[in-house]
């Protein structure tokens, strides 16, 4: 177990903003950073990071918390693993709790954990097999070696060989006490009938590991070296519950801060292109390794930069996987260049002919726009036939139609207009057209998943303020106050008491101390947690406000709190538009005096509604507690006149207040 010391100095160390700024794109929005949900698709930023609170707010899923929820969250850490993801990234040493661990905490290890320690184990074993074994150096370092990598990189990358013999590593995972079923479901291990001590499946090939965004190895590729072998010369790890190669970017591990610095990615197709890009210093490229593109791949480059370059071979291969790509990325809003090298070149030989600067500087000369390339490719063999070049102006109006923002896409067809010398009408005529293709072909694939998914039962919250408005508006009177504790619980504030003498009270103990008077009873359950972990601290001489919260392993606690913290109105840039509005808060004294008076007030006509109820069942069974039930409607609606003189609201200061101060 991590202890309670290391994960303090793990929260009082780490930053948001970097944490997150490695997921998403974050631009500054006055005090805080906004991007764009990792969580959710959406055109319009709506995820605000708080540098000042140390929280992050997704308003389009309603996710919040810290910078270790969010990797539980972007990653599917458990508590411990974020907290040692975090820790790693900053340097700190983990010390652990030495009190004993139960038999039950040992063995509740899920089959996922068990997947993730065991890739751990074999990306260890194939990369020291590699170093220090003799056929590992004498075969798979020495490909290596000849490709012209550096040990540097070789070990940036971790790069491993898996030996000849046929069951090296099975056996080894075995003896480590893994079993069986583990190896057979990580695929690293096969057990077939007639081979009872299993079968390594990567066996005699170099080894390129495949992290996640986080840098936890999912699966592995592996290269064959023998040429007179009739196999594979790539294999791939199987899907497995960690590993689908639909939702992974080879590189992106080792290229996300580069990509995000640059503001732009190089799309490559191999491993060995990422590698040897990295080797030249050129680091912001990832790889689509052993599958065509995907839209999730696409949305990982998305968190980092809009801006893509595609590097793929001059065969037709290459174009092909290219012009696919293009409609792909236009189709999530991508801006797209595309670089063919020339024939007998790939990204990888083109690297480690010429030095880092000649290569950057053709990537970035030499690279057209999607249009001008495809015109280009297109246009190669038309001659004057007038129908081949209607089919390919066609085809790049159809990549124009991909393109979601309304003003890139006239900007784009008149660019086209420009090029083939057309009538801007024509060619919007022909977009509709391919717009409702490509309409009709979302709809028909949408329609087919709908009918796919298995019918759920869901509960439809009621519509709480038509329903009943008098508990409308205890429960929002309910959680303001306790959103005052957490924004403002430490806050002193001056009072005076019936004698007129003034006394010091903090805004915690100024609204525990009136939900106690009024013996009230939380509607919400959230808010009764944090009020008994309010009353805990008090006990203890604490004052817990938002930040004791944030970091509060209940994920509906810290939604609630980070809600509180940052407010729906930090997510406009208000400054911006030179526009200052009243802060939330500004008036603290005045909102806290004001609001206790209007909860108290609503909670009472809530209880007049309750009690009247109560009254039918007793009219004509017995008497004396109906006009007991009589009596305490009359008082509270005296109470409830007596409020409503004191309450009143101003509209200079936007809030209610407290007439008597």
């Amino acid at each position: 177990m991590i202890s309670k010391q290391t994960i303090d100095k793990i929260f009082s160390t780490i930053r948001v903003e970097e944490i997150v700024g490695e997921y998403v794109q974050l631009k500054r929005a006055g005090s805080n950073y906004k991007g764009l949900s990792p969580f959710h698709d959406e055109k319009t930023p709506s995820f605000v990071v708080s540098a000042s609170k140390q929280i992050w707010k997704d308003f389009s899923t309603g996710k919040g918390g810290t910078a270790i929820s969010f990797l539980m969250e972007i990653e599917n850490f458990t508590y411990p693993e974020a907290l040692r993801h975090a820790a790693k990234k900053y340097g700190i040493e983990i010390e652990e709790d030495q009190r004993e661990i139960s038999e039950e905490a040992k063995n509740a290890q899920t089959e996922k954990d068990l997947l993730y320690k065991i890739h751990e184990v074999a990306n260890n074993y194939f990369q020291e097999i590699l170093w220090d074994a003799e056929d590992g150096r004498s075969i798979g370092l020495s490909y290596f070696k000849e490709r012209e990598l550096k040990d540097d990189i070789i070990k940036k990358f971790q790069l491993g060989y898996s030996p000849e013999k046929k069951n090296a590593f099975t056996a080894y995972a075995l003896e480590k006490g893994y079993s069986k079923e583990i190896l057979e479901k990580s695929g690293l291990s096969i057990f077939p009938e007639n081979a009872p001590g299993g079968i390594d499946r990567f066996r005699e090939r170099v080894i390129f590991p495949i992290h996640s965004f986080s840098g936890r190895v999912l699966g592995f590729g592996a290269r064959i070296l023998k040429s007179n072998v009739k196999t594979a010369k790539y294999l791939n790890s199987p899907e497995t519950e960690i590993y689908h190669k639909s939702n992974v970017l080879y590189g992106l591990n080792q290229s996300k801060q580069a990509i995000s610095r640059k503001n732009g990615c190089l799309l490559v197709e191999g491993y060995m292109d990422v590698i040897s890009l990295h080797m030249s210093g050129i680091e912001n490229v990832v790889a689509s390794s052993g599958t065509s593109l995907t839209t999730e791949q696409i949305k990982l480059i998305k968190r980092l930069t809009e801006n893509v370059t595609i590097l793929f071979d001059g065969d037709n291969a290459g174009i092909k996987a290219s012009f696919r790509s293009i409609d792909m990325l236009l189709t999530e809003g991508m801006n797209i260049r595309v670089l063919l090298f020339p024939d007998g070149d790939d990204p990888d030989s083109f690297a480690r002919k010429h030095p880092q600067d000649y290569v950057e500087k053709y990537i970035e000369n030499e690279a057209m726009d999607f249009i001008d390339f495809k015109a280009e490719i297109l246009l190669r063999d038309v001659g004057n036939d007038p129908i081949k070049k209607a089919e390919a102006i066609r085809d790049i109006v159809k990549s124009v139609s991909f393109v979601q923002n309304a003003l890139k896409r006239e900007v784009y067809l008149k660019e086209v207009s420009s090029k083939f010398g057309l009538s801007e009408q024509s060619l919007f005529n022909e977009l509709d057209v391919q717009k409702q293709i490509t309409q009709n072909q979302t709809h028909h694939v949408q329609q087919q998943q709908k009918e796919n998914i298995a019918p759920k039962m869901e509960i439809v919250p009621l519509d709480q303020e038509r329903e009943d408005p008098f508990l409308y508006d205890v429960l929002f009177m309910e959680n303001k106050l306790v959103d005052h504790m957490l924004m403002f619980g430490d806050i002193v504030l001056k009072r005076r008491d019936d004698k007129n003498e003034e006394y010091q009270i903090t805004v915690i103990e100024e609204i525990l101390h009136h939900f106690e008077e009024e013996q009230y009873n939380f509607l919400v359950k959230e808010n009764e947690i944090i009020i008994n972990q309010v009353r805990e601290g008090i006990q203890k001489d604490e004052l817990r406000s938002g930040n004791f919260f944030v970091s509060f392993m209940d994920e509906e606690i810290t939604t609630k709190v980070v809600d509180a913290l940052i407010p729906l109105d930090e997510l406009e840039n208000w400054a911006s538009r030179n526009i200052y509005p009243p802060n939330y808060g500004d008036k603290v004294a005045d909102q806290v005096s004001g609001d206790v008076l209007l909860h108290k007030y609503r909670y009472i006509d809530y209880l007049i509604k309750e009690t009247a109820k109560e009254l039918d069942q007793y009219s004509n069974t017995d008497e004396g507690k109906y006009y007991e039930l009589i009596k305490k409607i009359t008082l509270l609606k005296q109470a409830s006149i007596r409020l409503s003189n004191m309450i009143e609201y101003s509209p200079i200061k936007g809030i209610y207040v407290d007439r008597k101060r």
